[in-house]
């Protein structure tokens, strides 16, 4: 074995023009959740309680789209989505739907461990909550100003708007502006929020894990579910690596992105580094995504085909790094 690694996203399809203080908070946060992770590690704690842990930290800071602060449907509330996957029995569970459960990744973790099922979703979801015992919110306590704000600038426009969270250059930043609107699908969609939170673990064991969880698209269609949530897709995990995944939702769930990650390593022996490269340069098709992967054999990877992803990566030999650009 390798040793532990960890890596930690925010979203892939940042503003160029991102101001120096929201890049500062950004890397705090990332910092912050980087160390809490590495803390654990040094502690002995397992790869699937790791993700677990640092995604609750992330849903809980309203800085990123998850949880707190996670962006609003077109019917102005929040609808949150996670998963989450055990690598060594390939064990899964995620949720979809949620509009009261304070943190939607540790309820992915209940549906895996305390239900017969892999995913839950709406009411069916905030009723295995209820019973579970999970803490519940009102739907009140996930919305910002800021986030109700950029749906009211959406509906006004009826039309892509963005503001310094969101990329206002083309499809090269992950997003578009009103002269070059994203697609998904083939259709175009009227804002994009790309601020996805994930996190990947391999531990001292060797074990893998990954945990994604996020609020989805400012001014969604109720009952859209994206990518996050769907095993393969936004996340995979394996007893060879652990994927999360972050971007353009559509073109992640139609390349199952995180999967292909792990089918390139035991199919055409690719390495972590090499398989990340190929599938974010070969399986995309005209998508945007980014994503973060670990192996069992100590390494962390990230990649992203857009200019830049929030991130924090560290391994037990000493490597760390948080970045964006």
């Amino acid at each position: 074995m390798g040793g532990w690694a960890i890596a930690v996203h925010g979203g892939a399809g940042v503003d160029p023009n991102l101001p120096l203080q929201r890049q500062e908070e950004a890397k705090q946060l990332l910092t912050h959740c980087l160390n809490l992770g590495i803390s654990a590690l040094r502690s002995n704690a397992s790869a699937i309680d790791v993700v677990e842990l640092v995604v609750r930290e992330l849903e809980t800071d309203p800085l990123f789209n998850s949880g707190r602060g996670g962006v609003l449907t077109e019917k102005g509330t929040v609808e949150l989505e996670a998963s989450i996957m055990d690598g060594p029995n390939r064990r899964c569970g995620a949720v979809s739907g949620l509009t009261t459960v304070k943190n939607p990744i540790s309820l992915a973790r209940l549906v895996m461990e305390k239900s017969p099922h892999s995913y839950l979703a709406f009411d069916g979801a905030e009723e295995f909550a209820r019973k579970q015992g999970v803490e519940l919110v009102d739907n009140e306590y996930f919305i910002t100003p800021e986030n109700v704000g950029m749906l009211k600038l959406a509906k006004e426009a009826n039309t892509i708007v963005f503001d310094y969270r969101i990329p206002i250059a083309g499809h090269e930043t992950c997003g578009a502006d009103t002269e070059s609107p994203l697609q998904m699908n083939g259709l175009p969609i009227s804002v994009y929020a790309p601020e996805t939170v994930g996190c990947v673990v391999v531990d001292g064991e060797g074990r893998c894990a990954a945990a994604t969880s996020t609020g989805g698209l400012i001014n969604k269609k109720s009952g859209r579910i994206g990518d996050s949530p769907l095993i393969g897709a936004g996340t995979y995990a394996s007893n060879i690596c652990g994927v999360s995944c972050t971007g353009e939702g559509e073109a992640i769930i139609r390349s199952t992105l995180a999967r292909e990650v792990a089918a390139v390593m035991e199919y055409k022996g690719l390495g972590l580094h090499e398989a990340v490269n190929f599938v974010i340069k070969h399986r995309l098709d005209e998508g945007q995504a980014g994503l973060i992967a670990v192996s069992n054999t100590g390494e962390v990877a990230c990649g992203f085909n857009c200019n830049g992803m929030f991130r924090a990566l560290a391994t037990e030999d000493g490597f760390e790094e948080v970045n964006i650009w």
